[in-house]
């Protein structure tokens, strides 16, 4: 008989961990002594309950999973102390589904199988398995289930990506009273963010504020980031602002947030501010900082964007890459972005396609095709989102033929079926070079129905082609599909301007302002000085708006000089021809470039972004600016890229 007990449970467990600490193997295997002690030869069987926890607690945290079952496997009557343990390990096996099964089979035998901790332990390891129902079955079986369980479960349905059940547990676990965690109100507010649940995710914030809980930055960072993605971009700031703590992490979000919700100011304000309280952004902070330069077309400020990431991070991470090649492309500097793109170590499909997009849209054409072949030698696999890129490049440059041919060659030869996306892109092509039926008759064969971008790119087809019947017909469609838009509404309207048709177009507007459908103003927009300044017509608040439409009045005489003559049969109204000149002179993006010509060097390139479509007087005056000036204006609308040079635009007049 032992008298002193517990002297052995001290040395075994002293002996033990200096075992774990140096690595069990079966060089170096438990001491003699603790393996006495677990066969039960020396202890009453409450001490080797005490030191077979120990045990098994130690083996799995370290990490020696098999070890830990071998060990467990020699428990005469495991317990709901040890069996949490042995599930957990077995969970963390590359198959763990047979030896879950013998621990479940082995726990219905104990009085300790309905513990909640068990029942949590065997939830767990069956939802790694992928069994989804049985691991419910198991959630069921708890006649009070805890916060743990609860989330285990919520948990289990986001691992799987069925996030709208995740939610629905949230709800059915707020019903029944649970008090949230932090871990449960990080992983719900998740959940209720990726299916965009504004309301379940608002009563999780409720709950998680009377609970004290959202001082967490992991808290509060899980509810910016629910309202981010529910567009509430006050509630999510405000959220943010009252953070006593900000990390890397939610600075981030705000950025990434502001970026994708249309606000790109503020995205790179707080970008800026972040850098300014000392917190260096992660990748995808610098990438929503760009994607905000890139949306304004600032150039200078991508660059600041850049500065702050060393070079070799571009080169090796493609979502950093990626975000650099797309702003580099969509802010006018082709070149960079290709730089950047011949230069990065990794190159991801994604990256490819963007550089791919990137030379399409800035009217590229035939490089793209090359582009493309040396994609398939390095051994890329072309996707769907390559052939968009292709497809846009041949609508953007005219070439009808080429896009027929890789439009037929996605289906035959590379068995890629087409999405609406492809065949919007046919239809721009179709569109933009006259062949105006055969566009139409392509929507007709279409196996899905036709949204409101490929209506809307046909309809571009029949402005430029002044085909008044068919766009009237377009429209109808388009105004089932979007009755708030506007743009649709004074396209026809041009229309039936530039045919003379004046009553009808008076007709469209009146028709407009009874269904209370605004048109969206006119603006442009330029960086200079680290600050973007914006212009419409008939906006007299910027500081230097006298000096512009002098230089506006210089730049107009020179140019009739030279033979120019407005086009006023873009104006959509029946008015005085004089009246119409004037209006012409001050459309947005003259002004802008007006404002470039006297704040910036001699020589220095003008970059100007514009929210909606260029016009044609306004393309025909900048070649001739460019001309004047001896500048290099680039010019972003919101269909695609003009680069003026010496009189000529990269898009050949085709657009």
């Amino acid at each position: 008989m032992i008298h002193q007990p517990g002297a052995f449970v001290f040395a075994a467990a002293a002996s033990t961990r200096r075992v774990l600490l140096s690595g069990l193997s079966p060089s170096n295997p438990l001491p003699p002594l603790t393996v006495r002690l677990l066969h039960g030869r020396l202890l009453r069987l409450d001490l080797i309950a005490d030191l077979s926890h120990f045990l098994l607690r130690a083996l799995s945290s370290s990490g020696l999973h098999l070890h830990a079952l071998s060990l467990h496997s020699l428990f005469p009557d495991p317990s709901h102390l040890t069996l949490p343990f042995a599930l957990k390990s077995a969970s963390r096996l590359p198959n763990p589904l047979p030896v879950g099964e013998q621990l479940h089979a082995r726990s219905l035998k104990l009085p300790s199988h309905s513990n909640p901790h068990v029942l949590t332990s065997l939830l767990n390891l069956y939802a790694k398995c992928g069994l989804l129902d049985h691991a419910r079955r198991v959630f069921d079986e708890m006649p009070c289930p805890s916060t743990v369980s609860w989330t285990a479960l919520i948990a289990a349905y986001m691992n799987t990506g069925r996030d709208r059940e995740a939610v629905a547990t949230a709800r059915d676990a707020f019903a029944s009273g649970m008090r949230p965690d932090i871990f449960t109100a990080v992983r719900v507010l998740t959940a209720c963010a990726r299916v965009v649940d504004l309301d379940t995710g608002e009563a999780v914030w409720r709950a998680a504020e009377r609970e004290g809980i959202t001082s967490s930055v992991f808290v509060a960072t899980a509810a910016v980031d629910l309202y981010l993605k529910c567009g509430e971009m006050a509630k999510a700031r405000e959220v943010f602002d009252k953070m006593p703590e900000k990390d890397a992490v939610a600075w981030g979000a705000m950025v990434g947030g502001y970026a994708s919700n249309g606000h790109p100011r503020e995205a790179l304000e707080l970008f800026f501010a972040m850098q300014a309280q000392g917190v260096r952004p992660d990748c995808y902070t610098v990438a929503g900082a760009l994607s905000a330069c890139t949306r304004l077309g600032a150039l200078d400020l991508g660059r600041q964007a850049v500065g702050v990431v060393d070079e070799d991070e571009f080169l090796d991470n493609p979502i950093l890459g990626t975000a650099l090649i797309n702003m580099y492309a969509k802010c006018g500097s082709t070149g960079e972005a290709w730089v950047v793109f011949q230069q990065m170590r990794k190159k991801d499909i994604i990256v490819w396609n963007t550089m791919v997009s990137g030379l399409g849209m800035t009217g590229h054409g035939k490089t793209v095709f090359a582009l493309v072949g040396q994609m398939e030698k390095s051994g890329m696999k072309l996707n769907d989102n390559t052939f968009i890129g292709i497809l846009c490049s041949c609508a953007h440059t005219g070439l009808v033929k080429d896009g027929r041919r890789y439009f037929h060659n996605m289906i035959e030869l590379y068995h890629i079926i087409p999405r609406i996306e492809h065949y919007g892109c046919m239809v721009d092509l179709l569109s933009r070079a006259g062949l105006l039926q055969e566009a139409h008759q392509l929507i007709n064969d279409m196996p899905m129905q036709a949204n409101a971008v490929v209506w809307g790119a046909l309809l571009g087809g029949c402005k430029i082609h002044r085909d008044a019947e068919l766009a009237e017909h377009v429209l109808k469609q388009l105004i089932l599909l979007e009755p708030r838009n506007s743009g649709n509404y004074v396209m026809l309207s041009n229309i039936y301007s530039n045919s003379n048709r004046w009553e009808d177009a008076a007709k469209l507007r009146l028709d407009m302002k009874t269904k209370g459908v605004e048109k969206v103003h006119a603006y442009s927009w330029v960086e200079f000085g680290g600050k973007v300044h914006e212009f419409c017509v008939g906006d007299k608040s910027h500081p230097l708006m006298d000096q512009i439409y002098k230089k506006l009045d210089e730049l107009g005489m020179l140019m009739k000089n030279m033979g120019y003559k407005p086009t006023t049969d873009v104006v959509m109204f029946d008015v005085e021809d004089e009246e119409k000149e004037q209006t012409l002179v001050h459309h947005s993006e003259k002004l802008a470039i007006a404002f470039c010509l006297l704040s910036t060097q001699q020589g220095q390139a003008i970059r100007v972004t514009k929210n909606l479509r260029v016009c044609t007087d306004c393309h025909t005056a900048i070649k001739l600016i460019s001309r004047i000036t001896h500048r290099e204006i680039i010019v972003r609308d919101n269909n695609r890229f003009h680069c003026f040079r010496d009189g000529c635009c990269s898009c050949n007049d085709y657009w």
